[in-house]
């Protein structure tokens, strides 16, 4: 099995996969991302005690690649303090757009999203792909008062 495939079956094992899509009752924050060009429509909740996100979830639809992205997304951060958060979002962005390209870092810092790294070759797509990512961006820089990582 080369590469493509197994990044093609991870993508659809997390977007069929609703461990990370449910209602987070005691979330402290909860944010929607739309994508008008597909319909991608998700609410992304989470639960940030001490500057830690200690449970996130989502509720929504779209296509495989925008469930599958949020899936992920949402295994990574659960457990992560907001600077690393944060980190993981530049570092996924970095990745979509084409500009952090070494596949160790990526591997480490992404886990099995990296295999969302070939969305950056389909334009269409990279909406679908950085819906959630910039949705918790969104609600981390609300409740820090922060800026969004530049687009």
């Amino acid at each position: 099995m080369d590469l493509r495939q197994i990044y093609s079956q991870i993508i659809m094992e997390q977007s069929n996969s609703h461990r990370h899509k449910h209602t987070l009752e005691d979330a402290t924050a909860t944010e929607r991302g739309f994508n008008p060009s597909c319909g991608d429509d998700i609410h992304l909740s989470v639960k940030i005690e001490a500057d830690k996100i200690v449970d996130i979830a989502f509720e929504g639809s779209g296509c495989a690649i925008s469930q599958a992205s949020t899936s992920l997304l949402c295994g990574l951060i659960k457990g992560k303090t907001i600077a690393e958060a944060r980190n993981t979002i530049e570092v996924f962005l970095g990745m979509i757009k084409g500009e952090i390209t070494d596949d160790e870092m990526l591997e480490e810092n992404l886990g099995d999203a990296v295999a969302l790294k070939n969305i950056s070759t389909m334009p269409q797509r990279v909406r679908c792909a950085v819906l959630a990512w910039r949705t918790l961006d969104l609600i981390i820089a609300k409740e820090t008062d922060s800026e969004m990582i530049e687009p």
